[in-house]
């Protein structure tokens, strides 16, 4: 008998905030969904070796509050992502010319966004946000690549250079625009965090002693379809 009291007053508590919300309110606020996918270039800019962006993919799914009278919408969701990454290196320690020696890096991130509204509208916003990463090591486009040696390292194969820190912090900024169920969004995601640090502590650099700093930079173009 109590505990069906206790269910009828939450209920009833529920109903007067509800109803009393509504009374303080002269606008809707609205939850959408969405999906998207789209193309990525992916870097890490550091100082230890030359890097050449690369191409990848991207997918996404958002969930949205629509908030008709303010100046953001906020949304929350994650994307993955496959990106790839160059540097330059030899087939064999007596070649001099150098090749591109290409790695695959997959990442999945979570992120919380605000959307600011300059035309008081939803059709075009300004985002940015928080964004917490988990990320592959880097892994060969071509194993047939794994004993070349990469010209920033002197005496390093290609498959030794692999350990990331697999857990980064991103600050993203872009721009979203559409109209109806269809949105186009450009992005740009930054990383806080050392992205490379792991590389410190890899067997091959006991000998070289380097201290490894880098950070993530990546652009994402997407479209989305808003449900």
């Amino acid at each position: 008998m109590k505990k069906i009291q206790f269910i009828l007053l939450v209920a009833l508590t529920i109903g007067f905030v509800t109803k009393n919300f509504g009374q303080h309110t002269n606008y809707k606020i609205k939850n959408g969904f969405s999906l998207g996918g789209g193309i990525t270039q992916f870097d890490i800019i550091t100082d230890n070796f030359e890097t050449k962006k690369g191409d990848g993919w991207i997918a996404n799914m958002t969930a949205t509050v629509d908030i008709p009278q303010k100046w953001f919408n906020v949304s929350y969701g994650m994307q993955l992502s496959e990106n790839t990454i160059s540097t330059s290196g030899f087939d064999t320690p007596l070649s001099s010319i150098a090749q591109d020696v290409e790695y695959k890096i997959f990442t999945a991130q979570v992120q919380f966004l605000w959307h600011a509204k300059p035309f008081k509208s939803s059709h075009f916003t300004i985002d940015f946000g928080p964004m917490l990463q988990y990320n592959s090591d880097l892994e060969l486009s071509d194993d047939k690549q794994e004993s070349f040696i990469l010209a920033d390292f002197d005496t390093v194969q290609a498959k030794a250079v692999k350990d990331l820190n697999n857990f980064n912090v991103n600050g993203t900024v872009g721009a979203t625009l559409g109209i109806g169920f269809f949105k186009l969004r450009a992005q740009y995601i930054y990383g806080f965090t050392n992205i490379l640090g792991a590389l410190n502590d890899s067997d091959f650099n006991q000998v070289l002693g380097r201290d490894f700093k880098g950070n993530q930079s990546m652009f994402a173009f997407t479209g989305m379809l808003t449900f």
